[in-house]
């Protein structure tokens, strides 16, 4: 168990689609697409978005621009879209046990036994990050996420988790911090915080394109990942 006022020797941060959970089918996209039509009228689509590492909000911004709407009524519609987003998105969230990807659940049960405290940084909205992982039954293991509807870019949600991790008291001088992604964004926010990047090929990009993002670990998926790597045990 994680000892809430102790500082850890290592903390890792994961993030969700590709990364624990493999491709849900369209429930994530249609609560964009239902999202935005109710609360603009617009018809649109994720059809040449490259969606892989984007941030909900990057999507949406995205979504509506292909659809001609303006800077302006982007900015003043996207509270309310993230707001039906979330929503419909937990209304439709399918079980999503049998997506979690391989070696998730080992790897994290033994994070967990070694008293890591663990996060998310997700491009989702926080409704639908922590639904996900509550459907995927893996919830339990995480005590804090840092949001697409919290920063800006993936390096601002990092930094977010990491300050929040630091204010809980698992954070000193010393401590080990990881971030876990399957896209180079993460590897990249990683890099931006001068913290371990741990890149794995489970979810769209290859080995090639995440070995090109130069990770300090690369791995074909989370079960030829030991725990001591992140532990430095």
């Amino acid at each position: 168990m994680v000892n809430q006022g102790n500082p850890a020797r290592a903390v890792v941060f994961f993030d969700i689609d590709g990364t624990l959970i493999r491709r849900i089918g369209l429930a994530h996209r249609h609560a964009l697409i239902e999202a935005v039509r109710r609360a603009t009228g617009l018809e649109t689509s994720v059809d040449g978005i490259p969606l892989h590492g984007m941030l909900d909000t990057e999507i949406l911004a995205a979504m509506l621009a292909n659809a001609g709407a303006s800077r302006r009524l982007i900015r003043a519609a996207m509270p309310e879209i993230q707001r039906r987003a979330q929503a419909h998105f937990a209304r439709h969230c399918p079980n999503l046990e049998r997506k979690v990807c391989p070696g998730v659940r080992r790897l994290l049960g033994r994070l967990e036994r070694a008293g890591v405290p663990m996060g998310l940084v997700t491009g989702n909205f926080s409704r639908i990050g922590w639904k996900k992982v509550e459907r995927a039954g893996l919830k339990r293991h995480f005590r804090l996420a840092a949001c697409a509807d919290m920063g800006p870019d993936r390096a601002a949600l990092l930094r977010l988790a990491m300050r929040e991790a630091r204010a809980r008291g698992w954070l000193k001088r010393g401590t080990v911090v990881s971030l876990v992604g399957d896209t180079p964004r993460d590897v990249q926010a990683a890099q931006a915080n001068g913290v371990r990047s741990v890149a794995v090929a489970t979810g769209l990009c290859n080995m090639e394109e995440l070995r090109a993002s130069s990770p300090d670990v690369l791995v074909e998926d989370l079960r030829v990942l030991p725990a001591g790597v992140l532990t430095c045990l």
